[in-house]
């Protein structure tokens, strides 16, 4: 069956990677109503249908951080995304590139920013975890910058990793004993065809980004392990000085949901901030970022850009995003399962996916400019 929306991805991803990898993806944190919230609230988003406007020339182009990209599209970091097909993070990078839209490697990236780099002409945005080890920081920043990255998210949400029952039932976390491991084998097995891509043809299975750290023989393990012991729950505004320091890229703090912490991002000179409450997978309970978007982009005032993730789906919902205040929206679900279910063709479609959807929606809201989007573009206020 052809795959025509994010949710044909998701069941097909589902069928294809183990259980426990789907589960870390796919999963909240507690009882997941920050993570419902966030697919919901865009829900019930209105748009405003405009007619009879000439919309015969629709560009879906965006300047962000002087590049003009495809659409206001960007290919979130993703914690092991590599691990759902053969070097994961290489594939959305060349499919990124393909449909010349941003793609943002995580930290704790499977392939490392060198080898993603080494693979498309135009290097990836890198995100940056505050780990406790200052001078590991340091090293990191030194080898991104050598690729001529120029783009750097700092997630600030993250002091410590939330709970997230999703993970322990799957055995992905906390699996110690021997029936657990037992457990986790037979969801590995369970998907012959993933075994073959990634676990036989996919090496090597470690961090790339953390082996100067951790060793080569880091895997899965040892990625847990550092997460918990690493991330440092110490950070302060104070801190973001280190990373202007050490980087003299953009720095984008990824993590915002209330607006006195984007004036605060204002005020310490960043060059722009992310609306997002981690996919859900965080504080559990706290709003959905299309609900914080709003008050967050009017303390703002268009003095920076905006960013903003969690939920969004399909090109409709980027519109939404624009008009509750963003300047362009992150997708990180959506491009994983897009990767786990076709690899880099999965990634390519879905994007031409989204840009398609995007176009038709503009054209129905009257709108032939991303930039354009604004306020007035919804039905109700907000």
């Amino acid at each position: 069956m052809r795959n025509i929306s994010v949710s044909d991805y998701r069941k097909k991803a589902r069928k294809k990677i183990p259980h426990f990898l789907f589960e870390y993806i796919d999963g909240g944190s507690v009882s997941e109503s920050t993570l419902r919230a966030n697919r919901r609230d865009l829900d019930q988003v209105s748009l405003r249908q405009s007619v009879l406007k000439d919309v015969s020339n629709i560009n879906t182009e965006l300047e962000l951080f002087g590049t003009t990209y495809s659409m206001p599209v960007i290919l979130a970091p993703v914690g092991i995304a590599g691990l759902n097909a053969r070097r994961g993070e290489v594939q959305a990078a060349k499919a990124a590139e393909d449909n010349n839209v941003p793609f943002t490697m995580s930290t704790v990236s499977l392939c490392s920013i060198e080898e993603v780099s080494g693979s498309v002409v135009k290097p990836p945005w890198f995100q940056l975890y505050m780990a406790k080890d200052r001078q590991f920081l340091k090293d990191l920043l030194k080898r991104v910058k050598k690729t001529g990255c120029e783009v750097l998210f700092v997630t600030v949400d993250l002091p410590v990793v939330g709970t997230r029952y999703r993970d322990v039932r799957s055995g992905l976390t906390r699996c110690n004993g021997i029936w657990c491991k037992f457990w986790r084998l037979l969801q590995i097995l369970a998907r012959p065809s993933w075994v073959w891509d990634v676990g036989v043809m996919g090496g090597p299975h470690n961090l790339g980004n953390l082996v100067p750290l951790m060793g080569s023989d880091a895997g899965l393990k040892d990625f847990l392990v550092w997460t918990d012991e690493n991330f440092d729950p110490s950070v302060t505004w104070d801190d973001i000085s280190f990373i202007r320091e050490n980087w003299s890229g953009k720095i984008i703090l990824k993590g915002l949901l209330d607006p006195q912490d984007a004036s605060q991002a204002l005020k310490i000179g960043v060059d722009g901030i992310v609306v997002s409450n981690h996919g859900g997978r965080q504080l559990d309970g706290a709003p959905s970022s299309a609900r914080a978007l709003p008050a967050i982009a009017d303390r703002v005032a268009g003095a920076i850009p905006i960013l903003v993730d969690g939920g969004v789906s399909s090109g409709t919902d980027i519109i939404r995003m624009q008009a509750l205040g963003a300047d362009a929206v992150l997708i990180g679900r959506a491009w994983v399962y897009a990767l786990a279910a076709h690899g880099q063709t999965g990634v390519n479609d879905l994007l031409r996916l989204l840009r398609e959807e995007l176009r038709i929606g503009m054209a129905l809201t009257g709108h032939t400019a991303p930039n354009t989007i604004d306020r007035k573009t919804l039905v109700d206020k907000y």
